[in-house]
């Protein structure tokens, strides 16, 4: 008998796995048969036959790097585990029933099922429980000389459950295969051999990728004479009459706690990483890596322990997600104080893009809300980011659970208990990021709101509905705000309405009536629209066969009405295209009539495993600073308050809105004071990657996998106004490192292996758009720039015996990816050459 298991990367050769292999041969004899049912036997691993016992590695190694070499059976596994081996062992046989494994206390007695030789006389689908994998579906082919048991470990249900993180495009990806093959010799099993594979990549990048290989077999080596069989009943009672002390047991593997001779605790970890994670150092790899390495420690330490690296690790500590670490950061913020505000934030930020959250996460910021708050810039981002955990927890099934329930109704009747704007907007937020099926006639209802920001919210909220559930009703209500029928909005509103009706699966009509509105809305909106409609058949959107068979009537297509001019545009491209994910990038930019910023939207997704996800979405807003420059306001804004803020959306997790400036005084206070120094909207460690996973194998072995991918990320802003030159900028600055890691060990109490894969990267990417409006029409430049950055992918694998012998070794690939200027449309770059031309 062997069973050996490796682990490498899914194109690396087997010769260089890590892993062992364990052999030894085996004495069986029939003790009973059932004299009623032929197929009912018990078997017996005869004392002190098992013999020849080995261990060695799963590669092909020099004597240098093998860690088996020279070494014998009794020094990998120790004089007690080797006794063990050779205590009595037995094991029930039933046909087409469950076995059943009575035995003292030895090491591997799952492994001799697969030579008990269970086989069908045709092709046949069964479901079995009969070894370490669980209950799966079992398929057997059968020839006269060979039976082949391909098993479908798709199917198997065992009680170990992990976790993985709720979007497929930042998820993990599995494949696994099984198949049994048995030889026969005259009606008897010469053979068995199994092969079973485990694959597990990142789907952002499948190269990162580990593979566990396990293989079994038992052949037959002669036949000879065995003893007597005893007489009996049942097995039961002969099992007994032989020895009192066996016991029977299932057949599942138990999990082996390996204790860590000499591995740091949680203060030495931080000690060593702290410099790392500096908030200066956030924008390079280490920073990430560091917090993944905090992550590992932080999920085994316990409250007490968490307790004394605080404050400074409370992304980290968030992220790890156990009620420890829960039960240390609720003890140690006090969120009645006013002190600590970015402390706060940070926690209820990790909370919104936790991987797994758990009901209780959730009822914590539920109380946390109903408490006394000092901040009421912390109370809104609690309500809002309630909302991203309530749609993260029904995601995953969990829609119904009481605190989900009570979170649910406050959020649907949260508007209307109200009458203060900055709850409303504040729900409205939440509700955003529910995306509750029926949160639908509730955010309807404010898209028709008389207040402007209520009316963006509700409808940029719309817009991440699945359009299955933009009902007639709310396309109706859409109609109308953008043709006005019953009253005058803002630009920026009838803007968002359109985004929503084309992306809705629109029908002839409202996409006609859509292209005959231009030439009859505000100068700029003209333009806004046009470039939309160009945009969507350029970039070919699903609406872009529809507004092409609508274009066919030259009523609504014509010279007149695609002629024209302004600085607003629409525009959809690619950031990058791999095999595995797809990343766009959409540019909109809304002007007023007077050449003042109204609204600028630029939003990147990731596409893979056909899921999507809106990874940022950053929104300047700025509405009233016609007064600045002597400018009529457009129809609908002439009373408009000035203000300028910020909003930004986060891998699906809309975060708290910052405000530049709101009211007329705050304005000038601002244009004399302001330094064009870039306001933070978020600036932290986020943990996108979290998949934890056991993997038992039919031997009995377990494989644990691993995979977590960290973001260091900081995201800025900023608006500079300058009278004197007549001209504004403003400006998105995006710095990130990210860093994910995957890793498969198999831990035995005499042995350890694994592999560990991963990449990192570091990236910026700035959005600026600079205006000069001294003159009409007025230039507009748009600049989308992404700098050159490293990507480095890494591969190691280790072995270790108890004795303190490490094989270890590791290999990288580095690389540069060139930076860019995203292309615009060629409108932009006109217009660039002369602002640049013109500040020389």
């Amino acid at each position: 008998y062997s069973a050996e298991v490796g682990l490498n990367r899914p194109t690396g050769s087997t010769r260089g796995n890590a892993g062992f292999r364990i052999s030894s041969d085996v004495d069986i004899s029939l003790v009973w048969r059932n004299s009623e049912i032929q197929d009912e036997q018990l078997l017996r691993v005869k004392q002190d036959k098992i013999s020849n016992v080995q261990v060695e590695s799963a590669g092909k190694r020099s004597r240098k790097h093998n860690i088996f070499q020279g070494s014998s059976a009794e020094s990998i596994l120790g004089k007690v585990r080797l006794e063990a081996l050779q205590r009595p062992f037995m094991v029930l046989w039933k046909m087409d029933q469950k076995p059943v494994c009575p035995e003292g206390g030895a090491c591997y007695h799952q492994k001799l099922e697969e030579g008990c030789g269970q086989y069908a006389n045709d092709a046949t689908k069964v479901r079995e429980d009969a070894d370490a994998s669980g209950k799966c579906l079992v398929e057997y082919k059968a020839t006269k000389d060979q039976v082949v048991r391909i098993k479908h470990l798709d199917t198997c249900k065992t009680q170990e459950m992990g976790f993985t993180t709720h979007s497929p495009v930042l998820g993990v990806s599995g494949k696994s295969a099984s198949e049994t093959v048995i030889t026969l010799e005259n009606g008897i099993i010469k053979s068995s051999d199994v092969e079973e594979t485990h694959t597990l990549s990142v789907n952002a990048h499948h190269k990162a990728a580990t593979k566990v290989l396990s293989r079994q077999s038992l052949t037959l080596k002669k036949i000879e004479v065995g003893p007597a069989e005893v007489a009996g009943k049942d097995a039961a009672s002969v099992v007994k009459s032989l020895d009192d002390k066996l016991m029977s047991v299932g057949v599942m593997g138990e999990k082996v706690k390996t204790k860590c001779k000499g591995c740091p605790n949680l203060m030495d970890t931080w000690k060593a990483v702290r410099s790392q994670l500096e908030l200066d150092s956030l924008s390079k790899a280490e920073a990430p890596k560091s917090f993944l390495m905090l992550l590992h420690s932080l999920r085994k330490a316990s409250k007490s322990e968490i307790l004394t690296v605080l404050p400074q690790l409370v992304d980290a500590v968030t992220s790890a997600q156990t009620p420890s670490s829960l039960a240390a950061i609720l003890e140690f913020l006090d969120f009645s104080k006013k002190e600590g505000l970015m402390l706060q934030e940070r926690f209820l930020y990790a909370c919104g893009f936790a991987s797994h959250p758990t009901e209780n996460m959730l009822h914590s910021l539920l109380e946390l809300s109903q408490g006394k708050i000092g901040s009421t810039d912390i109370k809104e981002s609690t309500v809002i980011i309630m909302g991203a955990l309530l749609r993260k927890l029904c995601l995953k099934g969990a829609c119904e659970v009481p605190t989900v329930v009570k979170v649910k109704e406050m959020l649907l009747a949260g508007p209307d208990s109200t009458q203060v704007e900055s709850e409303i907007q504040m729900y409205l937020l939440a509700l955003k990021n529910a995306l509750l099926p029926e949160g639908v006639p509730v955010l309807a209802k404010y898209a028709e709101s008389e207040v402007g920001a209520f009316s963006t919210i509700a409808i940029t909220a719309l817009q991440r509905y699945n359009p299955e559930l933009i009902t007639p009703e709310v396309k109706k209500m859409l109609n109308r705000i953008y043709h006005q029928n019953q009253r005058i909005y803002e630009k920026n509103v009838r803007a968002a309405a359109a985004d929503v009706i084309m992306s809705s699966s629109p029908s002839y009509m409202e996409v006609k009536n859509l292209l005959l509105s231009i030439g009859h809305l505000p100068h700029e909106m003209n333009k806004y629209m046009l470039s939309k409609v160009q945009d969507i058949l350029r970039f070919e959107m699903p609406a872009c066969k529809l507004v092409r068979q609508v274009m066919k009537d030259m009523v609504s297509h014509n010279y007149d009405r695609f002629s024209k001019t302004g600085s607003s545009s629409a525009f959809s491209g690619f950031m990058a295209r791999t095999a595995d994910v797809t990343c766009t990038y959409n540019l909109d930019i809304l002007y007023s009539g007077s050449g003042t910023l109204r609204r600028s939207n630029m939003n990147i997704y990731g596409q893979s495993n056909n899921a999507l996800l809106h990874g940022l979405q950053v929104t300047i807003e700025a509405q009233g600073l016609e007064s600045l420059i002597a400018a009529t306001p457009d129809e609908g804004e002439e009373d408009l308050e000035s203000f300028a803020g910020m909003s930004a959306l986060l891998f699906d997790v809309q975060l708290r809105p910052v405000t530049f400036f709101k009211g007329y005084s705050d304005l000038m206070s601002k244009m004399f004071s302001m330094s064009g120094d870039p306001i933070n909207v978020v600036k932290g460690l986020i943990l996108l990657t979290d998949h934890s996973q056991v993997i038992p194998l039919q031997s009995g072995l377990r494989a644990n996998a691993e995979f977590q991918g960290g973001l260091a990320i900081d995201i800025s802003g900023g608006m500079e106004i300058s009278l004197w030159y007549r001209e504004s900028k403003t400006s998105v600055n995006n710095r990130g490192a990210l860093v994910v890691i995957g890793n498969v060990t198999v831990d035995t109490d005499f042995v350890s292996a694994g592999v560990e894969v991963g990449f990192e990267t570091e990236a910026t990417l700035d959005f600026i758009t600079t205006v000069q409006f001294s003159e009409y029409p007025f230039l507009v430049c748009m600049q989308m720039d992404k700098t050159t950055f490293p990507f480095r992918e890494m591969v190691s694998k280790q072995e270790k015996l108890p004795s303190g012998q490490t094989f270890f070794s590791k290999k990288s690939r580095d690389q540069l990816v060139p930076g860019s200027e995203f292309p615009l449309h060629q409108e932009n770059s006109n217009m660039c050459k002369k602002v640049f031309e013109q500040a020389w």
